[in-house]
């Protein structure tokens, strides 16, 4: 699969504090950070537990253990400093990753970010048991195609029942509700070919409700899109001949 994830600069949106780039580029970001994390704190728990062991091992006549009584702090507690500066560097942590987590989710679901930037707008329709993409020209086609490098900002609804659409490779879901519809938005930033599925069970042949995202050159894209109209054909993807009704690029 062509086009997974590629680790970018910030592209110097942000206090580079908070990430910023395709929702791909944040995620990536995410998952790094909590990796890291997560590997330093294991590393710290376990470094620790082994100290202890060897420290207080059975028979090497180096240190006593006398239990505290009931309601007694251990002696070497230090009247309970280390436990209450372990609680407070744990809270500082936590608190600043869950705030620092929230801000960059807020970005990745605010989908003017991708109108600001002149997005391609889609409309997406789901039904039982396939996905409908509607162009600004009118066009209907069974498969997404985009231009690489520019946002595409999706509007998601539903002709009959609830519906959830995804593409995983470019970290795109939101729901397709009936009578009601959702915004979201992506990138792709290398061109190939997605698969976009439906995660919300929906009927005998929910497995089978899945379309392809094509990611082009914008070159190719402007002359696929110039052969479209508003009928439910797909364009020829490789030709550069406009057609008569030509569309201008949305």
């Amino acid at each position: 699969m062509v086009g997974y994830v590629r680790l970018l600069p910030l592209h110097g949106k942000g206090s580079g504090l908070i990430p910023r780039g395709t929702r791909a580029e944040v995620f990536q970001q995410i998952f790094g950070v909590f990796l890291l994390l997560g590997v330093l704190v294991g590393a710290v728990v376990i470094g620790y537990a082994c100290y202890a062991a060897y420290k207080y091992r059975d028979g090497n006549g180096s240190h006593e253990f006398a239990p505290p009584a009931l309601g007694e702090l251990p002696s070497e507690s230090e009247g309970g400093r280390k436990l209450i500066y372990s609680f407070s560097l744990s809270a500082i942590i936590v608190v600043s990753l869950v705030l620092w987590t929230y801000g960059t989710l807020l970005y990745v679901e605010d989908d003017s970010t991708a109108t600001r930037e002149n997005a391609l707008e889609v409309k997406v329709v789901g039904s039982q048991f396939s996905w409908t993409f509607v162009y600004p020209n009118g066009h209907e086609s069974d498969t997404l195609r985009v231009p690489r490098d520019r946002p595409v900002k999706l509007t998601v609804t539903s002709s009959d029942v609830f519906h959830t659409f995804g593409v995983p490779e470019l970290r795109v879901k939101t729901d397709a509700i009936p009578g009601q519809r959702t915004d979201t938005w992506f990138v792709g930033d290398e061109t190939g070919t997605h698969e976009a599925r439906c995660f919300e069970l929906c009927g005998a042949a929910h497995s089978y409700m899945t379309a392809e995202v094509v990611v082009m050159e914008p070159d190719e894209y402007r002359a696929w899109y110039a052969t479209t109209n508003n009928s439910t054909t797909d364009g020829n993807a490789n030709s550069t001949a406009p057609a008569a009704n030509a569309n201008p690029i949305p």
